[in-house]
């Protein structure tokens, strides 16, 4: 059982991991003491900003990012801002999620002999990258994910059914802590290789570090049954007035 001030401190540490993760993607932003934002509007589906602490107020957030030009969103860590005011609306609500350090209870090659994924890390940070991208949306690879995020302390897994692939998700450190985003797969047995598969990855390159993320719906159904525990909620909301 987690007490309380160990909580907290996770949470802390989960949103600072995100901000610093969604800084690496939008290859801009900056630290303010209670939040990480950016001035100029950041790639789709990643936040303008993102709160640091539950002293975060409405005022420092409007005043870090752009609400004049259209979608504007924030990541609300601790589901705590009320930005309805200021046009904003809450388009989803997540738990923050939790797992000690430590290899995957049931391994990701155990789904593997079963006919799932076979998984590998992307080192390519072009082709290969694009290909991974392209599963994850869906569609084609845009450069959203760019070279410059396969790096030391970012991991890509991919998870390959008869050579394509068809699961993966992405580790990255900041924090203390490992987080990880963007789990993805073609089917519910995919995705539930996937994270066992993210585990083991942990374990590998940041083995202590626990390991956090945030999930709804199906995702946090099938990351609770890696073994992940809902340690808080949070907000994400997207200006539409």
């Amino acid at each position: 059982m987690i007490n309380e001030p160990d909580i907290s401190g996770l949470l802390r540490a989960a949103a600072r991991n995100n901000a610093e993760w969604c800084g690496a993607v939008s290859r801009g932003g900056h630290f303010r003491r209670t939040l990480w934002c950016s001035p100029r509007r950041t790639p789709p589906l990643y936040p303008d900003a993102v709160t640091l602490t539950p002293a975060a107020s409405a005022a420092d957030v409007l005043a870090g990012v752009d609400t004049a030009t259209p979608g504007c969103s924030v990541k609300d860590s601790f589901a705590s801002l009320d930005l309805a005011p200021a046009g904003f609306e809450v388009l989803f609500e997540a738990q923050w999620i939790h797992r000690p350090a430590g290899a995957a209870a049931a391994p990701a090659a155990a789904a593997s002999a079963g006919g799932g994924p076979e998984w590998d890390e992307v080192e390519g940070p072009h082709g290969q990258l694009r290909a991974w991208e392209a599963a994850w949306s869906g569609g084609e690879g845009t450069g959203l994910f760019h070279p410059g995020l396969v790096r030391e302390g970012i991991v890509f897994l991919a998870g390959y059914v008869e050579g394509r692939i068809a699961a993966g998700a992405v580790l990255s450190t900041g924090g203390g802590v490992v987080g990880v985003s963007n789990v993805f797969g073609r089917s519910g047995e995919d995705i539930d290789s996937a994270w066992p598969a993210a585990l083991d990855a942990a374990a590998r390159h940041w083995p202590g570090l626990p390991v956090v993320g945030y999930e709804h719906g199906d995702g946090l159904d099938a990351a609770v049954r890696a073994g992940f525990a809902p340690i808080g909620p949070l907000r994400v909301w997207l200006q539409t007035a």
